[in-house]
C-alpha cells in the first residue's frame, strides 16, 4: 500500500512571520509535526506549491491535477494539503478536470496551523489519510472526521474548526479512529482515466443586491466570457426601478449568465416565482443545486469546451462529478 500526499501551502504549513501566518512547511514537514505513523503503509511526499490559498488561481489547479494524473497508477491513494479559503473551488476543479479516477484522491487542510498548539491539522490530515487508504475512488475533503464529495462542498465559518459542509448532498462517510462509517456511496465512475485541463478563466461572479445598477452589469459583461449572477432565494431579476432584466436580457444571448442562490440550501427555481420565470425567458441558465464554488468553476469549465451559449447550457445542467442533483 502506497500513499502520496501532494503539498500545496495554506494554513496547515503555515508558520508564524511578523507579517502574520504564511505557508512555509513541506508536506513531509507537517507528515513529521503530525506524529502520524504510516502503520505499514509506505507514504511519500511532493510538494507542487507553497501558498496561501487566496494566491491560488486557476492555472495552480491544473498544477495539483497534473500532479495527480501523474501518479494515479503509482499509488493507492493520494492526498492533498491545501489552504482552506479556495480549497472548495480547488476541490470542484479536480473533479471535473480528473475523469474516471481510480483510486481516493482526498484533500485536507486546517483552520489552525501544525505549529500551534491545540491544531486541527493533525486529526484532518489523519482522517484523509484513513480514507486515502481504505476508502473508495473519486475526489473527496476531509475535514473534522467527515469525508465530503469534493464538488459539494462549502466553507461556512471563517475561523471555526468545523468550517466546511456539504451542501444539498449528504455526507460521504465519517472516520471514527481507524473505521470509516459510510453514509453515502457516490456513483463510482468506470472507464479510462482522463485530464482535462480545458479551463476558461475569464467568468466574473456578480452577487445580486438592490440597486444594483444595469449600466455596471452591462460593463462588466463586456470583458469576460461567462457570468455567475448570485441571486436571491429561488432566483429571480429585478426589472422594478432599475431595470437589470433588461440588461441581462442583452446579455444572455451572447454570453452565458448562469444563476446561483445566496442561499446556501435549496438551490436555484426560476419556474418557482414570475420573477424567476422572466429570467428564464431572457436566457439566464439555472445552476440547479450546486454550490458556488461549482457553479464558478463548471462554468470556466465549459467554456474551456465552447463559447457557444446553447452548448454550455447543455454543460452546465449534465451532472459531470455529482455536483447537481437530478431533479434540477
Amino acid at each position: 500500500m502506497r500513499i502520496l500526499i501532494i503539498g500545496t501551502g495554506g494554513t496547515i504549513a503555515s508558520t508564524k512571520t511578523e507579517r502574520g501566518y504564511k505557508a512555509k512547511l513541506t508536506a513531509r514537514e507537517i507528515l513529521k509535526l503530525a506524529r502520524i505513523s504510516g502503520n505499514g503503509v509506505s507514504i511519500d511526499t511532493r510538494d507542487v506549491l507553497n501558498l496561501d490559498s487566496t494566491l491560488i488561481q486557476p492555472e495552480d489547479w491544473v498544477t495539483i491535477g497534473k500532479a495527480v494524473y501523474e501518479n494515479i497508477d503509482e499509488y493507492d491513494g493520494i492526498v492533498i494539503t491545501h489552504g482552506t479559503d479556495t480549497l472548495a473551488y480547488t476541490s470542484s476543479a479536480l473533479s471535473f478536470m480528473l475523469r474516471n479516477v481510480p483510486i481516493p484522491v482526498v484533500l485536507t487542510g486546517s483552520m489552525l496551523p501544525i505549529t500551534e498548539p491545540n491544531s486541527d491539522a493533525p486529526r484532518n490530515l489523519k482522517t484523509a489519510l484513513t480514507f486515502a487508504i481504505n476508502g473508495f475512488p473519486g475526489i473527496y475533503v476531509a475535514f473534522m472526521d467527515k469525508i465530503m464529495l469534493g464538488t459539494r462542498v462549502s466553507k461556512v465559518h471563517s475561523l471555526g474548526l468545523n468550517a466546511f459542509q456539504s451542501i444539498n448532498y449528504p455526507d460521504i462517510a465519517y472516520v471514527k479512529g481507524n473505521e470509516i462509517v459510510v453514509r453515502h456511496r457516490p456513483d463510482i465512475p468506470q472507464g479510462k482515466p482522463a485530464f482535462d485541463p480545458s479551463f476558461d478563466p475569464n467568468v466574473v461572479h456578480v452577487r445580486l443586491t438592490p440597486g444594483l445598477s444595469p449600466e455596471v452589469f452591462l460593463a462588466i459583461s463586456e470583458n469576460v466570457h461567462g457570468i455567475v449572477l448570485e441571486g436571491y432565494g429561488a432566483g429571480g431579476i429585478p426589472y422594478r426601478g432599475r431595470n437589470l432584466l433588461e440588461a441581462v436580457s442583452k446579455v444572455a444571448p451572447e454570453k452565458p449568465v448562469v444563476m446561483t442562490t445566496q442561499a446556501l440550501y435549496g438551490g436555484v427555481d426560476l419556474t418557482r416565482y414570475e420573477v424567476g420565470r422572466r429570467a428564464l425567458e431572457a436566457g439566464v441558465i439555472p445552476a440547479g443545486d450546486m454550490t458556488k464554488e461549482a457553479t464558478l468553476v463548471k462554468l470556466m469549465y465549459a467554456l474551456g469546451k465552447t463559447r457557444n451559449v446553447n452548448e454550455v447550457k447543455e454543460i452546465i445542467e449534465k451532472n459531470i462529478a455529482g455536483e447537481i442533483s437530478s431533479a434540477f
